[in-house]
């Protein structure tokens, strides 16, 4: 059996972190074997069906918390159990540094695989990317991101121009994410949905990356002439509390929905009629391609790379101007007006590449281990 150690901050709901766990289901476990290596104590979302399918996790400190207690205890989980695959999941090139001590440890396979196309603005986290990428991007063997832009933020344009990155999709089981009437009718029941409302649906964390802040400017004036307008949102985080309050402040308490993280997106998303991703950067959003698969238009930020739009359904927008994306979902609203066409045969119309296949994705990182 081949083991590959992963390298996570936690085995949490994250894009990078549920990606992993979407390949790992997808292995056979009886060839390949993916344990993790955390930053927490705390268990984790997947913890419990990790340890299930036979995998291990490590809880070290993170370098912040002890930069010389990280690196021995990730050296000796290395030396230890003898891994010779070791993946570091990571969009800052200091990331690259966790890598420097697999190989040192003698893991002879290192991988890195790029988790966004930026980790924000401030002059310190610029800086300590371009330090990370000149002192260990020579200890990575294996460099994987999921879009473009993503690979040349994390490697570089001269790594990806030249073909040393590989784009490995964000990859689904379209089984699992097709629409469902069944499931609608479920989800819009618990949260007291009537059958009449539109639904705007966000799955992210409370977080600034993912612009909550306009992303309820944009619900504001969509609720001006759409009074049976919802905002369902999907998730956690250290900004949830001013997002709260922004949507009182707006007196919209009673029309936005914060649902928490939740286990079953597949029935959220077909719960919703539109879904909005204003986000500030990205690398490959898990979430759209879930979203695509289940057939919503989407409106998304034009921070978002292209190669992110899979279907026709996919309208991409500059930040900015929230009544010019309120406009754009009334243009879709419109076309979902209750007697214009079934919901469900819309919904059912999308299609995807055959290279977003889960199977597809899952064979084509079992290439990337020895």
């Amino acid at each position: 059996m081949k083991r590959v150690l992963c390298l996570v901050s936690a085995m949490n709901a994250g894009g990078a972190e549920t990606f992993l766990m979407k390949i790992y289901r997808s292995l056979d476990t009886a060839q390949y074997q993916m344990d993790f290596c955390v930053n927490i104590e705390k268990e984790g979302l997947y913890d419990a069906e990790i340890l299930g399918r036979g995998g291990k996790i490590f809880h070290i400190p993170s370098k912040s918390e002890s930069f010389r207690r990280f690196t021995d205890e990730l050296s000796r989980i290395v030396r230890e159990n003898k891994y010779q695959n070791v993946l570091r999941v990571t969009s800052n090139g200091m990331g690259f540094y966790d890598l420097c001590v697999a190989k040192k440890a003698g893991a002879k396979n290192c991988i890195a695989r790029s988790s966004n196309s930026s980790d924000g603005g401030s002059f310190k986290v610029k800086a300590a990317h371009k330090i990370g990428r000149a002192l260990y991007q020579k200890y990575v063997d294996v460099e994987i991101a999921p879009s473009d832009l993503a690979a040349i933020y994390t490697f570089g344009e001269k790594d990806y121009k030249s073909g040393k990155v590989t784009i490995l999709p964000n990859g689904i089981s379209f089984e699992q994410y097709g629409f469902s009437q069944s499931e609608r009718e479920r989800i819009r029941k618990e949260f007291g949905i009537s059958d009449d409302s539109f639904v705007i649906g966000h799955i992210g964390r409370f977080m600034e990356q993912k612009n909550h802040k306009f992303l309820i400017d944009i619900f504001s004036e969509v609720c001006k002439t759409r009074k049976n307008a919802v905002l369902l949102l999907i998730g956690e985080g250290e900004l949830q509390s001013e997002i709260r309050e922004k949507v009182k402040a707006a007196g919209l308490a009673d029309k936005v929905i914060f649902a928490g993280v939740r286990r079953d997106v597949p029935s959220l998303l077909s719960a919703m009629d539109i879904f909005l991703l204003p986000s500030l950067y990205e690398g490959m959003p898990n979430v759209l391609i879930e979203a695509q698969a289940s057939g919503l238009d989407c409106i998304v930020a034009d921070t978002i790379t292209a190669q992110a739009a899979l279907t026709s359904s996919v309208e991409r927008l500059p930040l900015g101007s929230a009544k010019v994306w309120a406009d754009q979902i009334e243009k879709v609203f419109s076309g979902l007006e209750p007697g214009s066409e079934d919901i469900s045969k819309i919904r059912s119309s999308q299609k995807l590449l055959e290279e977003y296949d889960i199977r597809s994705v899952a064979e084509k990182f079992v290439s990337f281990i020895v």
